[in-house]
């Protein structure tokens, strides 16, 4: 599916922010732009305070970098651009660079649905210092945001404890990039269906949704409401029955659905929007099953997330199905991931790789130099711990220590022997040509299920959750020590 086509049918080389292409101009104009280079896009902290994140995002990368291409519009734009002297921001033969420039990096990546970490690269990219340079914004707009909300519909689907999700966001999310691509991501974290029709046509999301309050305000009274609607889908008949009255909803909500079971039809249900969930929905329960529907769903909404949901559920409420928006689809309580694209290693000019370390006074935003791969230890299904080190260094069964990358003092030693393990990083591109086959939606959703049955439940906890080991392999430490020692050292010279 070209994503990017289908949707805005045309180049989307220039978003981006625009020192990039300054930084791109630059790198041209100092012969630097073909130089080989290796770039890390990564985040520091899992959101929400939670153990785990989980990864989306990957096929609209893989789509933008297919079509990635500056068209004559772009250029016309650019040639446009002026200095505060009048002169032109881009000289003209930089322009007929980029618009010759064909993409021909090498990308590997995580696969969607796979559980991540902190510090451990969701995406590694390798080519000309140029191209490598104008990925970076758009690779972290599309993967800062699904990657959030796929791992907020994982914490919101974990607390329903087996029960569908819908997901309503829609009409509350940010533009309609960001309803199409939450959707997308809401559906593999978990949610079972979507409202937006849009995003089922693109995606292959099932799509559901019956009846708002205005349908019932526009007849003279909710019964009559009930029964128009019954008429109209007397398969999937679910009354939204908290519009005046809610008890009195769910009497005329049975009243229909004893006329439908007349006609050789059954209520799928109702749904409570307001009020309180827990106790309304107890007394509904009673009510649709003392007349002889105990078969009949209680769907619930009302700005529900992870926490509301896990207290309903300690308060034993009657129900079956979780209709989530706002808080899902806009991340209410963490607005963004805070994903970051680092340059790790370039190609010097003796062909030779040369590890690239950015130093700072706050340990955490230290970057892992080198070109490197991580690799997860299982044991009969379950994680164990996840190692991040040098891409082509041997991995012989045998004992290993991982090292915290922020924190020194925390290690891990890790016997590997009788361990199974898997390489994270997956090939996508290779000299610009896509290699990897996407898998449908359907099976990313299906990859996200198994990922996130390999952690305990520990790791998953809202409140203080168990911290997943995962480290730098201790070559790979000392590599990182010593090159930021030896760049203090040479910017104190």
């Amino acid at each position: 599916m070209k994503i990017t086509k289908d949707l805005y049918q045309g180049s989307l080389a220039l978003l981006t922010d625009f020192y990039q292409l300054t930084m791109a101009y630059a790198y041209w104009k100092s012969g630097k732009a073909e130089e080989e280079a290796v770039f890390n896009l990564f985040f520091r902290k899992n959101p929400f305070q939670g153990g785990y994140t989980l990864a989306a995002g990957l096929d609209y990368v893989i789509d933008y970098c297919k079509n990635f291409k500056f068209d004559t519009e772009d250029l016309a734009y650019l040639s446009s651009m002026k200095n505060t002297d009048g002169s032109p921001t881009f000289e003209n033969d930089f322009l007929d660079y980029l618009k010759e420039m064909e993409f021909s990096c090498d990308l590997e990546a995580v696969e969607e649905g796979t559980v991540v970490f902190p510090h451990m690269p969701l995406v590694k990219v390798k080519g000309p210092l140029l191209q490598c340079q104008l990925l970076e914004t758009p690779l972290l707009n599309i993967l800062n945001f699904q990657t959030l909300i796929a791992t907020k519909a994982a914490r919101i689907s974990y607390a329903a404890q087996g029960d569908s999700v819908l997901e309503f966001g829609l009409r509350r999310a940010q533009g309609i990039d960001g309803a199409l691509a939450a959707s997308r991501a809401s559906y593999i974290g978990g949610t079972s269906s979507t409202s937006n029709v849009m995003a089922g046509k693109l995606f292959g999301i099932p799509v559901s949704g019956t009846h708002a309050h205005s349908w019932i305000m526009s007849f003279s009274s909710e019964l009559e409401a009930f029964k128009a609607y019954a008429d109209a889908f007397p398969e999937k008949c679910i009354f939204l029955v908290d519009t005046y009255d809610t008890i009195n909803g769910v009497k005329n909500a049975i009243e229909v659905g004893k006329l439908l079971r007349e006609k050789g039809k059954e209520m799928v249900g109702i749904r409570i929007d307001s009020g309180d969930l827990a106790y309304y929905s107890t007394i509904a329960r009673a009510m649709m099953d003392e007349a002889g529907f105990p078969n009949a769903k209680i769907v619930a909404s009302n700005d529900l997330d992870e926490h509301i949901i896990t207290s309903l559920k300690i308060q034993e409420a009657s129900i079956d199905i979780w209709g989530v928006g706002t808080k899902l689809v806009t991340a209410y309580d963490q607005p963004a991931l805070g994903a970051v694209y680092k340059l790790s290693a370039v190609k010097n000019r003796e062909g030779e790789w040369e590890p690239k370390v950015k130093v700072s006074q706050q340990s955490i935003k230290i970057n892992i130099p080198g070109i490197h791969q991580t690799v997860r230890y299982s044991k009969n299904g379950k994680a164990i711990a996840d190692m991040i080190y040098l891409d082509g260094k041997a991995l012989d069964d045998g004992q290993y220590t991982i090292i915290d990358p922020v924190d020194p003092t925390k290690r891990k030693k890790i016997n590997t022997l009788d361990l199974d393990k898997e390489f994270l990083l997956k090939p996508i591109f290779r000299k610009g040509k896509v290699i990897y086959v996407s898998p449908d939606i359907h099976h990313i959703k299906k990859n996200a299920q198994r990922n996130l049955g390999q952690f305990d439940k520990a790791h998953k906890r809202f409140v203080n959750p168990h911290i997943y080991p995962v480290g730098l392999e201790e070559s790979l430490y000392d590599l990182r020590t010593e090159l930021v020692f030896k760049m203090k050292d040479y910017e104190r010279e």
